[in-house]
């Protein structure tokens, strides 16, 4: 299967970045978002064929890039859409999503001979735009060596996780550590300040140290330090990612002591916070502390 066609809905920030890359490398996207507003958007982008609706891409496979396991189940299931895509057909769901439905719909589209596979990925909307992104998919070999050109064209690094689920677990388990970086590392950053420290010479230091993550190298210096707080990713989907990253603890008995301090921590936050602030606020949350 080499389609020339992508059908790919939601087309938010994240995923308008994503769909745009494919027409580059010679697919034409048929896109289908709920906004209105986003659809006339898209029917003036070259590369891009709005859907006539949700069941309506004719095209044989589909890539989704949605909020959580509730959209995708409700637009794959409720709206119709697993029934519309052809018998031999494949679905990508690149949302971030509980493993566990994953799997549960996999079985699901397998009934009606549709493959489903997950394609998380990280690098948040820079990424996007810049094709850096790292892709994890969950599920069969074989249908990674299908969806691999494709997702070659949105992602830097495209890697096979394990089976069906394995996607969306490393997405989970992977945005829990990046939580739990980001706000002890804000802890000892903002400490320092109020010690008398340079921020900037602090990370300067750090990053060439044993202290140093993604966030000291990428989120403090590009969104915190110069108060841009857009990395494009909402508080309120890094605490369900990491709500969905403590249950795999502890479903598997792990120690999650810390993990749940973390989680507890950015929770008190999202109380306090939009939920649609950007994650990295949570900074400026600590510093009001």
């Amino acid at each position: 299967m080499a389609p020339s066609e992508i059908g790919f809905v939601g087309l938010g920030n994240m995923g308008m970045a994503m769909a745009r890359r494919l027409p580059a490398a010679g697919y034409q996207v048929v896109g289908y978002d709920a906004s209105a507003e986003i659809m006339r958007e898209i029917a003036g982008v070259d590369g891009f064929t709005p859907a006539p609706g949700i069941t309506g891409l004719g095209t044989d496979v589909v890539m989704l890039c949605l909020p959580d396991s509730d959209v995708v189940e409700h637009v794959l299931l409720a709206e119709g859409l697993l029934d519309s895509v052809p018998a031999g057909g494949m679905v990508i769901d690149m949302s971030s999503s509980d493993p566990a439905r994953t799997r549960a719909l996999a079985a699901r589209a397998d009934e009606v001979d549709v493959t489903l596979i997950d394609a998380p990925v990280s690098g948040g909307v820079s990424g996007a735009r810049a094709g850096t992104l790292t892709i994890m998919v969950g599920g069969p070999p074989e249908a990674f060596d299908l969806a691999r050109p494709m997702l070659a064209a949105i992602g830097k690094r495209v890697l096979h996780a394990g089976d069906t689920g394995a996607g969306h677990a490393v997405k989970a388990l992977n945005n829990l550590m990046s939580a739990a970086h980001l706000i002890v590392s804000s802890e000892a950053l903002i400490a320092g300040r109020r010690f008398g420290l340079d921020p900037a010479v602090m990370l300067d230091i750090i990053n060439g140290s044993s202290g140093r993550s993604g966030s000291t190298e990428n989120k403090w210096p590009n969104y915190v330090l110069t108060e841009k707080f857009d990395a494009g990713f909402s508080i309120r989907l890094m605490v369900k990612d990491m709500r969905l990253a403590l249950g795999i603890e502890h479903a598997t008995g792990t120690p999650s002591l810390v993990s749940e301090a973390a989680l507890a921590a950015w929770e008190a936050a999202l109380g306090e916070l939009p939920g649609d602030a950007d994650h990295t606020e949570i900074a400026r949350w600590l510093d009001r502390g």
